[in-house]
């Protein structure tokens, strides 16, 4: 399950995942959240707290994460990635450097680090 992260600038937008994210989560959530985010600013923040509960992704939110990354390839202004998974966390690094903004990834005791750096 995903939940919006409250309480962020209007040029930001961050979700929290909880036990395992599904392909509904990406398209009833995360999607259009981002896709309004991007109409009104043309560039996103983007905050994905993967956090104590989180337990995975199912195969359809995996490829729905690729998709909409692709999509937006040119309009990550920031993304902030906060997880203590380890090989999530290394595929952020590798394949960070494709990103055309500004990639970091912090763990799950570094989120109020992590907000401060995608809102500033």
């Amino acid at each position: 399950m995903v939940k919006k992260i409250p309480d962020l600038p209007d040029n930001v937008i961050g979700f929290t995942a909880e036990g395992t994210v599904t392909a509904n989560d990406y398209e009833s959530v995360i999607i259009p959240a981002l896709e309004a985010l991007l109409s009104r600013h043309g560039k996103a923040r983007f905050l994905y707290h993967l956090g104590e509960d989180f337990a995975g992704f199912e195969l359809g939110a995996m490829w729905d994460d690729t998709k909409l990354g692709l999509k937006h390839l040119a309009d990550w202004e920031r993304f902030a990635l906060v997880s203590d998974v380890e090989w999530i966390r290394a595929a952020v690094k590798i394949f960070g450097f494709a990103i055309p903004g500004h990639v970091r990834v912090f763990h799950n005791r570094e989120l109020a680090e992590a907000t401060r750096w995608v809102t500033g």
